[in-house]
């Protein structure tokens, strides 16, 4: 019995130990990842940093800040050989929870253009598109646009 719950998936803290483990899985699934410094700083800002794990090492993260009264999400990321199984949505529910928990009253969160497999997932949570950066994102000929999308919570 004690080995099934530890194999039960949990979203924790992330740590600096886990830094190595979380650039594996962004430069898996991003063609411009977030170098290990960005998510230093980010830990040591304060940020909500948390990974999402069954035993070690973690396969999913995200970052958010949250302002006076609204969430932003930085960064999400499950590793490919672990997605479209629900865990995107189950961290990104998780990330909506913590915010309500703050106080906030808003998400907001940018996403390729090109990402449609995201976009999709965040229109069927209740986010809705109010929005576009051009050229906010680097891609291989050029710059990308991004969507903003926001969710009143």
């Amino acid at each position: 019995m004690n080995r099934l719950l530890q194999t039960t998936p949990i979203i924790r803290k992330m740590t600096p130990s886990d830094v190595e483990e979380v650039i594996l899985i962004e430069r898996e699934i991003f063609l411009f990842p977030w170098s290990p410094v960005n998510f230093l700083d980010s830990i040591n800002a304060g940020y909500h940093c948390k990974v999402l794990e069954q035993d070690h090492p973690p396969f999913g993260y995200g970052v958010m800040t949250i302002g006076v009264d609204e969430a932003h999400i930085l960064t999400i990321g499950i590793a490919a050989n672990w997605q479209k199984k629900g865990w995107g949505k189950k961290l990104l529910h998780y990330f909506i929870q913590l915010a309500k928990d703050e106080k906030a009253t808003s998400m907001i969160l940018d996403v390729r253009e090109s990402n449609h497999g995201a976009a999709n997932l965040y229109r069927q949570i209740g986010f809705e598109q109010i929005a576009i950066r051009k050229g906010y994102y680097p891609a291989m000929c050029g710059r990308e646009d991004a969507i903003v999308m926001r969710m009143m919570l």
